[in-house]
């Protein structure tokens, strides 16, 4: 009986579709990252693994895999993963592209609109009983209508942001490693520098996967370009942003604000973040639907039958 260890409970039948192939799935039921010990052994006899961004699959957890024929990871992303020297083991590595796309670009736009109309500071003001009176000029925002929207990353995520942004009257423009000519046509969008695209965007959101190259792709260097009045939100990787100098832009009010679902050192949250009143933070929540996470689910279960059936992987790294 081929064994299947998956490293946390997950929504959705993936569970039950491996169970009814007759494969013997053990999962770490604590609701928190598997211990590294525990990790090391269950993946010794497991003919496949599924497991999550906060695993950390090196070169120590696929030496230690005798067995296994398949990771399938829980998410788009992949970084947790070796996957080269996985490939050089000859043990396949799938993600769940396509499935959070529309939940992760529905919470970006959330948080700009968040960010955009002061959300969070008017809510903490109604539950500290602190709303008095209207006041004109009480929690001034920013309208979206006429704004620049600039995309990073103009793949699925930032395809399906761009779709929900154009109706409320913004531009876009985009930076991409690539010259997207279907996203160009779709919303009227120009490719431009990095640099350009920080300057000029009324609203910066980055959709773009953590790599070597994208480390700190936005640093000390070219955040300080953006406009003081502008927005920046990140659903994407937090290391993508060099955390430190943000804060300092954030504590002089450099920008206007900033929304965040992801953190450079997650889940650790750097303090600095918490004391600021212009930054919208969220839990690491982009895929967080039922829909969603049921459906990543049941594709990494699918992506491990179809390899332990001899057949190909649906969707491999």
């Amino acid at each position: 009986m081929k064994k299947i260890f998956i490293t946390r409970k997950l929504a959705g039948r993936g569970e039950a579709l491996l169970k009814e192939k007759g494969f013997t799935v053990v999962v770490f039921e604590k609701d928190c990252p598997v211990s590294r010990t525990r990790l090391l052994k269950e993946a010794a006899d497991a003919d496949a693994l599924i497991t999550l961004l906060t695993d950390k699959i090196d070169r120590e957890v696929i030496n230690a895999l005798n067995k296994c024929r398949v990771i399938a990871n829980c998410a788009v992303g992949f970084n947790n993963i070796d996957v080269n020297y996985a490939r050089n083991k000859n043990i396949i590595v799938t993600n769940t592209p396509d499935i959070l796309t529309d939940a992760t670009a529905d919470l970006t736009l959330a948080l700009i609109l968040a960010c955009a109309r002061r959300l969070r500071e008017g809510e903490l003001m109604m539950r500290a009983d602190k709303f008095k009176s209207w006041k004109p000029q009480l929690l001034l925002g920013l309208e979206m209508s006429g704004k620049t929207v600039g995309i990073i990353g103009a793949g699925r995520i930032g395809s399906a942001a761009a779709k929900r942004l154009i109706p409320f009257g913004t531009k876009i423009i985009y930076y991409d490693r690539n010259k997207r000519e279907n996203f160009e046509n779709e919303f009227g969008a120009k490719k431009v520098s990095l640099n350009t695209l920080l300057k000029t965007a009324d609203i910066v959101s980055i959709h773009i996967p953590l790599s070597d190259g994208t480390f700190h792709l936005l640093n000390k260097d070219n955040l300080a370009l953006m406009k003081k009045s502008s927005i920046l939100v990140n659903t994407s990787r937090g290391e993508i942003i060099e955390e430190k100098f943000l804060i300092r832009m954030m504590k002089a009010k450099k920008i206007f604000a900033a929304g965040l679902d992801v953190y450079e050192g997650e889940p650790e949250i750097n303090p600095d973040l918490l004391k600021l009143q212009n930054v919208f933070l969220l839990p690491h929540i982009g895929s967080a639907t039922v829909e969603t996470r049921s459906g990543m689910a049941e594709l990494c279960a699918r992506n491990v039958i179809a390899v332990l059936t001899g057949k190909k992987a649906i969707t491999p790294v």
